[in-house]
């Protein structure tokens, strides 16, 4: 089978990551468009073997971008076209259709309540997705909560299929080593008290209250681990809060790396270097973070996950929703500061979570898409 995928950019993210992840182990003939930024997972992908387009998309409205893919379409000879985020998708579905391609899958990585992508959702972006959305075959929801959102939007449950996320679970073992030498290399005490989080540091994800938090706790100290325009409003924050020192922000990560680390620590080895994880995000469409942290083996706090709370109960003993006010994190934190410090055995949810089993469950979308009966179009 020969596979396209379309996906509106390959910097460094959450949907981007994923699928590099999945295009190592989906046993298919593959090649990727991106639409915008051919950034550092753009480079792992190939550096894995998969070949890379940048179709050089300027913005939103250009237009001219949908002959461009409508050719590389035709010209590919492609049995199936798989498309990642808004602009791919809306894009993607109609090029794959005018170049002939019938078979559309579309993964939706990024709906929350109220925001798409991080941005507020609106009429016009929801009007558009749907027209969009009957062009193609069906939709993939990356958890049970996104697929309830999707019906709710208007896309018929018939054509909705739920593909979970995943993680290549063997990385996250915890490793004492990783952890002396991440801790050494970032300068964090050996017997610090290191709260970790990961994402990106956009006002969503409200780190903000994680700084302030951790503030509060002197014996703690933050590791924070992402990039994005909130950086020095959180690195202002601690400086108001009298924890400057104890707020460490190392930056973006690629995962899996492309490349040997050189000395700069993967996110295994940042994970390691943790005592326990706090996810203070509002609105998730999946929480991939929670899991990888479990499979870890870390405590997890989070405000929102649908990994875990679609599951059911006692799938994640070592994770529990919080509030997500300051005093609230602070309770959290004081809690996990007095508990027994060690690793938690690997539970079921971050089995359930591997990426080789949602490659698995892709795949018999794939065959269904291209050699069954198409799913209805409502």
């Amino acid at each position: 089978m020969k596979v396209l995928h379309v996906i509106t950019g390959l910097g460094i993210g959450g949907a981007e990551q994923q699928l590099r992840l999945l295009l190592r182990h989906l046993p298919v003939q593959g090649r990727v468009v991106t639409l915008t930024n051919p950034g550092a997972v753009a480079e792992g992908i190939e550096a894995d073997g998969t070949a890379v387009t940048h179709l050089g998309m300027t913005g939103n409205r250009d237009l001219g971008a949908l002959p461009r893919l409508t050719r590389l379409i035709r010209q590919g000879g492609y049995d199936l076209v798989h498309t990642h985020l808004y602009r791919a998708c809306v894009y993607g579905r109609a090029a794959a259709r005018l170049a002939g391609v019938r078979p559309v899958i579309a993964t939706e990585h990024s709906l929350g309540e109220a925001q798409i992508e991080g941005r507020p959702l609106s009429a016009g972006t929801r009007a558009l997705y749907l027209a969009s959305e009957r062009l193609g075959t069906s939709t993939v929801a990356v958890s049970p909560s996104v697929a309830r959102r999707l019906a709710r939007w208007g896309v018929a449950p018939s054509r909705i299929r739920v593909v979970p996320n995943g993680i290549e679970t063997g990385r996250f073992a915890h490793d004492p080593r990783a952890r002396a030498m991440t801790r050494a290399a970032l300068g964090l005490p050996a017997d610090a008290f290191v709260v970790g989080g990961v994402g990106r540091l956009t006002a969503g994800k409200r780190f903000d209250r994680l700084v302030r938090a951790v503030a509060s706790v002197p014996e703690a100290r933050l590791l924070l681990v992402g990039e994005g325009e909130e950086r020095a409003g959180l690195l202002r924050v601690a400086a108001e809060c009298g924890a400057a020192d104890r707020v460490l922000l190392p930056g973006a990560f690629e995962d899996p790396p492309s490349r040997p680390a050189g000395g700069r620590p993967d996110l295994p080895s940042l994970l390691a270097a943790m005592d326990v994880f706090v996810s203070t995000s509002p609105d998730e469409t999946f929480g991939l973070a929670v899991v990888e942290a479990l499979a870890a083996g870390l405590p997890v706090r989070y405000a929102a996950c649908p990994a875990i709370d679609d599951l059911p109960p006692g799938s994640a003993p070592g994770a529990r929703r919080i509030g997500e006010s300051v005093p609230e994190l602070i309770g959290a934190l004081r809690e996990l500061r007095d508990a027994p410090a060690g690793r938690l055995p690997l539970p079921e949810a971050a089995r359930r979570y591997d990426i080789a089993h949602s490659a698995r469950q892709l795949l018999s979308l794939y065959d269904q898409a291209v050699h069954g009966t198409p799913l209805p179009v409502k």
